[in-house]
């Protein structure tokens, strides 16, 4: 079974039980996804808001969220069920991959663009977000080609913006602008420069492109990931000169580097603005702001001064779509109870089809155990980590699991994970003499820094609890049970950083060291994400 059908999926009702943003009361508040939804796009078709955010290497990829407010969010599915090339894809290729999407509706469907910085620029299109999306068409093959998006005219006439990755193309910080095919599968000319931010807005990246009352408009972010602001350029010419202006800015507030997003329009006409904020290990989460247009120029956020550049509101009135919607959350716990996993998930790179089986009156999720690349320093290379974002600031999540190791092998692992570039994990590990509970953290991972094991003693049977706590700045405590009440820490405290590119993420595994024709599998009950209620880190000075 492929895991990763989005087909059959249940329509989940569960509300979050850690991060809400709408308030309840005709307001929300910001980030109104707390989780890496990283360099965000939305368009909007009718009363439906559709939203995908950069993946990166991990599969299924190119997530598709929908609304019908712009606060309360749902996943849907995904654009892409795996990354391509495959093969390239098959070995978890850190900070590659999909880059900065952008979607829109034209002709009656939809398309989505991204740039892979070792690649080229990658389009995607379907009629029906949810459901199935065509194969990747390759529209423009490069090193260093990223951040792309379309724009397409009255008159048929297309066109694409793009930015540069400086670690490809040995350039970056501008931004051109290329004739596309009107069916948007090919670029026509070898584009024109219509900026370059050298001078004043360095790292100028992230294009999103649009027409207004006969001006085009280039929303695009500037001044570095953790640090920039929200730039807008328009020409009354798609090929310039283009006018500069910075919109918003982090201001007086402590919201760092609020930029690169989408400009979305609600049917009665007001003017919205999606943007993320770096927050560390906790990824780029996303904001939503208020827009105007004063002199044919957008001011995002709150302008208290008057000078045109706004800064992020962190509460405001909800978009007024004409009615009011059902608080709704991304999806976090799992019970695994249906035939497949939630849309939560994803693994690291490209999966096999052998990593995990739905088992349908069991009500579990069975990972079998799958061989440790050969060239195998620590989890920084391992394929088959199947995780999901960091919900919200705090949290705890906990896994009730089985495990039944080969009779014949030794080392087969499978437990509870947090990862990132520093990684920890609380795991089972088959020994002759039966099943330990083993704590390991490795520092920087990507360097190929070898695993730090603690063995914590064996378990009576093969049943657990697993459990990690997260605290604020990341902090986070693991523990176990064989109850399912009295919970034991394992292991010091351990700060979660973020992975590349992206927030760190936690989920489960299931690995063994030795080449053999069958695997011992672990059976996954449930997977839940519930508010911090011990008092873990109070005693933490």
């Amino acid at each position: 079974m492929n895991t990763t059908s989005t087909a059959s999926t249940p329509t989940a009702t569960e509300v979050s039980k850690v991060w809400v943003a709408d308030q309840g009361d005709g307001t929300y508040k910001n980030p109104i996804l707390h989780a890496d939804y990283s360099d965000p796009d939305v368009c909007r078709v009718g009363d439906d808001y559709y939203m995908t955010s950069s993946s990166f290497n991990v599969a299924p990829g190119l997530q598709i969220l929908h609304s019908r407010d712009m606060v309360n969010w749902k996943i849907i599915g995904y654009a892409l069920d795996r990354n391509t090339p495959l093969e390239h894809f098959a070995k978890p290729q850190h900070g590659n991959g999909v880059w900065a999407p952008a979607i829109r509706h034209h002709n009656g469907e939809f398309y989505i663009y991204w740039g892979d910085p070792d690649y080229g620029i990658y389009m995607v299109k379907t009629k029906d977000p949810a459901g199935q999306w065509e194969e990747p068409v390759l529209v423009q093959a490069g090193k260093g080609l990223i951040d792309s998006c379309p724009l397409w005219e009255e008159d048929g006439k297309a066109y694409l913006v793009h930015a540069y990755a400086g670690s490809r193309a040995g350039i970056k910080s501008i931004l051109v602008v290329h004739r596309m095919s009107p069916d948007g599968t090919k670029l026509l000319d070898d584009g024109v420069m219509v900026f370059d931010g050298h001078d004043n807005h360095p790292t100028v990246e992230g294009p999103k492109f649009y027409k207004r009352n006969g001006y085009y408009y280039i929303f695009a972010p500037a001044g570095g990931v953790s640090t920039g602001w929200q730039l807008v350029l328009r020409s009354k010419n798609v090929y310039g000169p283009y006018e500069e202006k910075i919109v918003m800015d982090q201001g007086s507030t402590s919201i760092n580097g609020p930029h690169q997003g989408a400009w979305v329009t609600t049917p009665s006409g007001e003017d919205w603005f999606f943007h993320f904020q770096d927050v560390e290990a906790y990824g780029r989460v996303v904001h939503l702001q208020p827009m105007n247009w004063v002199n044919d120029w957008p001011v995002i956020g709150a302008d208290k001064d008057g000078d045109g550049k706004g800064e992020p509101v962190m509460t405001f009135k909800k978009p007024d779509v004409g009615q009011t919607y059902p608080v709704v959350t991304p999806q976090e716990s799992d019970e695994f109870d249906w035939s497949g996993l939630g849309l939560q998930w994803q693994w690291h790179a490209n999966p096999k089809a052998t990593w995990a089986f739905a088992t349908g009156s069991k009500g579990a999720l069975r990972l079998f155990t799958d061989q440790l690349p050969e060239d195998y320093k620590n989890f920084w290379d391992v394929p088959n980590l199947l995780l999901q974002k960091f919900p919200a600031e705090t949290f705890t999540a906990t896994t009730k699991l089985k495990f039944s190791p080969n009779p014949k092998l030794q080392n087969e692992r499978t437990g509870l994970l947090v990862m990132g570039e520093d990684y920890a994990h609380l795991s089972l590990v088959s020994k002759k003499d039966g099943i330990y509970l083993a704590y390991t953290t490795v520092d920087d991972a990507h360097k190929g820094t070898p695993e730090n094991e603690q063995l914590l003693g064996k378990l009576n049977g093969n049943k657990v609890y697993l459990r990690v706590e997260v605290d604020k700045d990341a902090r986070c405590q693991f523990s176990y049970s064989e109850n399912g009440t009295d919970f034991k820490k394992a292991g010091n405290f351990f700060t979660a950083v973020p992975g590349r590119w992206i927030g760190a993420k936690v989920g489960v595994f299931a690995t063994r060291e030795d080449k053999i024709n069958d695997a011992g599998y672990a059976d996954y009950d449930w997977f839940r994400i519930t508010p911090n209620t011990s008092s873990t880190f109070q005693s933490k000075k």
